[in-house]
């Protein structure tokens, strides 16, 4: 049994995430505690969980127990797969329901009893409990640096535009598509979705109706070391002729939300309409779209007039003037 630790801000979207993923790799989401995820999966979801945008950690859960001395005596009963030194953390969710102020020395003692020494500050192993409802301990196996994604900002890449999705929810929109190969995005903008998607190993496709767009996204691109990408100028309500050939595995896209003069001229409604009915035409049969779009437009409705069937929508409001939805279609 496995554990993840999504993050509270789009948690709807972050269990969505993590469920995409496990049906890539094997595996299934059996509980939810909070913000803590019980996933019954082996380690072919490995490569897929290292993808999760919206998520803090995942590890190996080793018990779980409904009070502390519960937990405390399953631990002494196991064995603990630790590798070297180790140390004690606890994560104290919004509804932990156990005091918890010395678990981590008891639990430490525990570990310590079968032959493991302590570091508390350089160890190579992380044991980790949680309280939520429950009690969980286990071991973690990958943690999602924010650093890393704080890297990736648009402030920091060389192809500057204010206007940009935080990296994590680039990574988890790209996700939300179940793509294993290949992503598209028709609303290319200074690259973000793309960098995320080239990443983790995807082969990119861009399109933006601007030049100097295109221009910049191959320069972030080329900055990340991504280079397997192939953009081009043109159209997202006519990509049919710029790929007559091609149908892709999976879309992922951030369409302008601006006035008509960031929108080409083009009214903001009928550009998205035309958009949705152009990228159903070149999506493969059971491929999905994750596309976001501000609140005042029925991108849900829009999105089954052009042919989609929807399958996820998560609200975030951004500030006092942008709330919006991302959604996510699949091709019927």
């Amino acid at each position: 049994m496995l554990y993840v630790e999504i993050l509270g801000s789009l948690p709807g979207m972050a269990r969505d995430e993590v469920k995409a993923m496990l049906e890539l790799g094997g595996g299934k989401i059996v509980d939810q505690d909070y913000l803590f995820l019980r996933v019954d999966a082996g380690e072919d979801a490995f490569p897929f969980l290292d993808r999760l945008g919206l998520a803090h950690e995942y590890g190996k859960l080793v018990v779980e127990a409904d009070s502390i001395g519960e937990l405390l005596e399953k631990a002494r009963g196991v064995e603990w797969p630790i590798k070297g030194t180790f140390k004690v953390d606890t994560e104290t969710m919004a509804n932990c329901g156990h005091d918890v102020l010395d678990l981590p020395r008891k639990l430490g003692a525990v570990i310590h009893a079968q032959g493991f020494r302590v570091n508390l500050s350089k160890p190579d192993t992380i044991v980790r409990v949680y309280c939520g409802e429950r009690l969980y301990a286990g071991i973690r196996l990958r943690f999602f640096d924010p650093k890393d994604f704080e890297s990736r900002k648009a402030h920091h890449r060389p192809f500057f535009r204010p206007i940009s999705l935080h990296p994590r929810i680039s990574r988890a929109l790209v996700n939300l598509t179940k793509a294993r190969n290949e992503i598209l995005d028709p609303f290319v903008g200074a690259g973000g979705i793309l960098m995320e998607a080239g990443l983790i190993g995807l082969k990119v496709y861009g399109v933006d109706i601007k030049p100097e767009m295109v221009e910049g996204a191959e320069t972030n691109l080329r900055h990340y070391g991504i280079e397997n990408y192939e953009l081009k100028i043109g159209d997202a309500t006519r990509l049919k002729e710029l790929f007559p050939e091609k149908r892709f595995e999976a879309i992922a896209t951030d369409p302008p939300y601006g006035t008509s003069a960031t929108l080409a001229g083009r009214r903001r409604d009928e550009l998205y309409r035309k958009a949705l009915r152009s990228m159903y035409n070149v999506l493969k049969d059971g491929g999905r779209l994750a596309i976001a779009f501000p609140a005042d437009f029925d991108g849900e409705a829009e999105g089954q007039k052009a042919g989609f069937r929807p399958v996820g929508k998560y609200y975030q409001r951004v500030h006092k003037s942008l709330d919006r939805w991302f959604y996510v279609f699949e091709k019927v």
